[in-house]
């Protein structure tokens, strides 16, 4: 008995509009805003795994029925992955390995130049990246810090108050006296 999954890599159904999908999709997983934009995020995501094939055909029908085009995979079936190599490169002469260059002293950056490994690197043969070399050992990598400057402040209208004197504080209001119960008795 074949098992089967259910992706959406949010692909609509032809003629469908991507609000009412969308809003469809919310009402039928119970999800918010949020979940339902990562449905839509352009990713595979797997909405259900392990189905049996008739599960399988009616989650494809009531998904396509709100408008979202949906995958079903055969999880029993071989697996093939098709991949399509890039041709090697042709070689020549100005291209040479990856080798550790000194940064140059003006900051700026020449392009890296990579020679691929085999064929599966050569789709990384025209990628430009900027070489930025290794230090030497030794060399402090973190930039200068510029000097910070006090800045310039007129306190020639301030003054201090001599040791111990009172800065003005708010003095505490006296307490009130206690009240006179004298002239109250306990009873027995």
């Amino acid at each position: 008995m074949s098992r089967y999954e259910i992706a959406f890599s949010g692909q609509l159904v032809p003629g469908a509009q991507p609000e009412a999908v969308q809003a469809n999709l919310a009402r039928l997983f119970q999800a918010d805003a949020q979940r339902i934009a990562l449905l839509f995020s352009g990713r595979r995501v797997v909405i259900k795994s392990n189905l049996d094939a008739a599960a399988a055909e009616k989650y494809r029908a009531t998904l396509e029925r709100a408008g979202a085009r949906v995958e079903v995979v055969d999880l029993d079936g071989p697996l093939i992955e098709e991949v399509e190599l890039a041709p090697p490169p042709a070689e020549t002469p100005a291209e040479a390995p990856v080798q550790a260059r000194p940064a140059q002293a003006s900051g700026a950056t020449r392009p890296l130049v990579v020679k691929p490994r085999d064929e599966y690197m050569a789709a990384f043969a025209d990628v430009e990246a900027p070489d930025f070399g290794i230090a030497p050992v030794g060399e402090d990598l973190q930039d200068a810090k510029a000097e910070v400057r006090a800045p310039a402040l007129d306190l020639s209208g301030l003054s201090l108050a001599p040791l111990g004197s009172d800065m003005g504080q708010a003095k505490a209001a006296p307490s009130a006296p206690p009240p006179d119960i004298s002239h109250l008795k306990l009873q027995e």
